[in-house]
């Protein structure tokens, strides 16, 4: 088994993060429905009833019960999605024909006239239309010295419209793999993340990854959180610490995606999958970068553009 990254395919920096610090609940929740269905059995054997008759009048609550706690945590994954996904970008990694010519910088060329070289994802930091993403899924762009890459983040607005823009790296950090990229919004008005923590994670808590593996758009996947502290590499070969494990599946495109718990607050940032060498599959032992990592880190890369320890 190898780690294969998935490139290709506020203060007033910090958006707002929610005061609650609350434990994640549980996917499924079965007590209630076992309580019942015992207190039924209890009362049946008081009142000297008919088992026969009282049991299956306890299981057809109880079953009612269980359509009522399905159908309530499905529509809150719904929720979750249509409130998050607009906050979450596709990222296009191009390279510009040799032959274009542009008098117009802000433009970006036609599809005719640039090669697609990989997907990624990223999500809205703040409404000034700061994009945290992985380094990786630009890496490219940040050593090509040729001028033929580029970066085009597809979007959707809070008013549901979809357009693209021009990505302009400001900043990255490829020892945390996080890099920022910035797009001009005027005319649009962008829906930041929600942050959260990952330092009261728990095992077994759920979480959810919003991308778009192999270029397929807003995709959602579910799962846990399968592991704390694991350790990864980063694309300078040195140690990510810290990171979270989830079954939830990350895919080439899903890097740079956000994961978030029950509440829609990003814990973390996705990005890499144990995958067995020249399968090209996930095994479901997923990672990412745990979101109080990004909360330290980009700051400094809007501002500065380089990683607090590069400063000096």
């Amino acid at each position: 088994m190898v780690t294969l990254p998935l490139a290709s395919l506020h203060s007033s920096l910090l958006p707002t993060t929610p005061s609650s610090s609350s434990s994640n609940k549980s996917c499924l929740n079965t007590t209630r429905r076992n309580s019942i269905i015992l207190a039924s059995s209890i009362l049946a054997s008081f009142l000297d009833l008919s088992v026969s008759n009282t049991i299956p009048s306890s299981y057809k609550l109880a079953r009612a019960l269980d359509v009522d706690e399905f159908q309530e945590q499905e529509d809150r994954v719904v929720h979750l999605f249509q409130e998050t996904s607009p906050s979450v970008v596709l990222i296009r990694d191009i390279e510009i024909d040799k032959n274009f010519e542009s008098t117009n910088e802000v433009m970006l060329p036609k599809d005719e006239d640039v090669k697609i070289e990989g997907t990624g994802s990223g999500f809205v930091w703040d409404k000034a239309g700061h994009i945290v993403t992985n380094y990786h899924v630009i890496e490219k762009l940040a050593t090509n010295a040729s001028g033929l890459q580029r970066c085009k983040v597809l979007f959707v607005d809070t008013s549901g419209n979809s357009f693209s823009k021009e990505g302009k790296l400001i900043g990255f950090d490829p020892a945390y793999d996080l890099a920022v990229l910035k797009v001009d919004v005027e005319g649009n008005e962008l829906k930041p993340v929600m942050l959260g923590t990952s330092r009261d994670l728990h095992v077994g808590q759920c979480c959810f990854a919003i991308g778009n593996p192999y270029g397929y758009e807003n995709t959602l996947t579910t799962g846990v959180v399968s592991g704390l502290g694991r350790e990864i590499p980063s694309p300078n070969g040195s140690a990510i610490r810290g990171a979270i494990q989830t079954d939830a599946a990350i895919n080439a495109g899903n890097s740079g995606g956000p994961l978030i718990d029950s509440y829609g607050r990003v814990i973390g940032v996705s990005t890499s999958t144990f995958t067995r060498k020249g399968s090209g599959l996930s095994s479901g032992v997923n990672f990412a970068i745990p979101v109080d990592t990004v909360v330290k880190t980009i700051p400094y890369l809007i501002v500065k553009g380089t990683p607090f320890s590069n400063r000096y």
